[in-house]
C-alpha cells in the first residue's frame, strides 16, 4: 500500500501544497491528507494526476477547481465554486456546497452528500453532479450538458435556459425557469440515473424520481417567444 503523505495547512501555504498536489517539487506520493483546512480558499486546485485527496474540515472558495483525474474528497463544507470548471476526476463534498458547485464543470463526477445552494450546475458543459440533498435557486441554469440528480427539493428557476443537460429530480420543485420542462423517464433514463446513484455511492430509487429537459422552444430566436427569453 503507497505511503500518504499529510499536510497540515496550519504549518504549509496554500500555494505550496497546491505544488506538491500537482507534482511540481518532484514528490512521488499518490495519497495526500490535508489537515486543519481552516476554510482556506483554492484548496487542491489544478490537479492534474491520478491522486487521492483526503481533506480533513470545511473549505472556502473553488476548492478542487480545475481538477482532472484526481480524487479529491472534502470531510466537510465547501465554499463557494467548489470543483468549478472540474474536467475528469470525482470531487467528493461529505456535507453542503455553498453557490455555483460543478459551475461550467466539463467533465468527471461532482458529488455533493449534503446539500448545495444557488446555482448548482451553473453553464455545466459535460460534468455530472449528484446531490444527496436540495439545490437552491436558478441551479443548472444555462446548464448546456450532463446530468444534475437531485435527491432532494429545489427552489425557483430549475433549469432556466437549459440545452442538452438531464435533471432527474426525487423531491418537489418550485416555478421551473424558461423552457424547462419534465419530461417522461423511460427504462434507458432509470438505467442512467441508477449507474449515476451508484457512481455517487448514493443509494436511491431511481423510481421514485421525475426527468426535466429542454422544451427546445428557445434554441433559434422566434419573435412567438419573446416572453420566455
Amino acid at each position: 500500500m503507497d505511503e500518504t503523505k499529510k499536510i497540515d495547512l496550519k504549518n504549509t501555504e496554500v500555494r505550496e501544497l497546491n505544488r506538491m498536489l500537482q507534482k511540481r517539487d518532484g514528490n512521488n506520493f499518490n495519497y495526500f491528507n490535508i489537515i486543519n483546512p481552516m476554510g482556506a480558499h483554492a484548496i487542491a486546485t489544478g490537479l492534474d494526476n491520478e491522486i487521492d485527496v483526503l481533506i480533513d474540515g470545511h473549505v472556502g472558495y473553488y476548492c478542487a477547481g480545475m481538477n482532472q483525474q484526481s480524487i479529491v474528497t472534502i470531510n466537510g463544507n465547501a465554499g463557494v465554486g467548489v470543483a468549478e470548471n472540474m474536467m475528469s476526476g470525482k470531487v467528493v463534498v461529505k456535507g453542503d456546497a455553498s453557490q455555483s458547485a460543478g459551475a461550467t464543470g466539463h467533465g468527471g463526477l461532482l458529488v455533493i452528500k449534503g446539500n448545495a445552494s444557488a446555482r448548482c450546475g451553473i453553464s455545466m458543459k459535460g460534468i455530472d453532479i449528484v446531490v444527496g440533498g436540495s439545490v437552491g435557486h436558478n441551479s443548472a441554469f444555462m446548464a448546456q450538458a450532463g446530468n444534475l440528480v437531485i435527491c432532494g427539493d429545489a427552489e425557483d428557476g430549475l433549469g432556466d435556459s437549459i440545452y442538452e443537460t438531464v435533471i432527474y429530480i426525487k423531491g418537489n420543485y418550485g416555478k421551473l425557469g424558461a423552457d424547462c420542462i419534465e419530461k417522461e423517464m423511460n427504462e434507458k433514463h432509470f438505467l442512467r440515473l441508477e449507474k449515476l446513484l451508484d457512481k455517487a455511492n448514493i443509494k436511491d430509487d431511481p423510481k421514485k424520481f421525475k426527468r426535466l429537459g429542454s422544451a427546445r422552444k428557445l434554441y433559434n430566436f422566434d419573435v412567438k417567444n419573446i416572453d420566455g427569453y
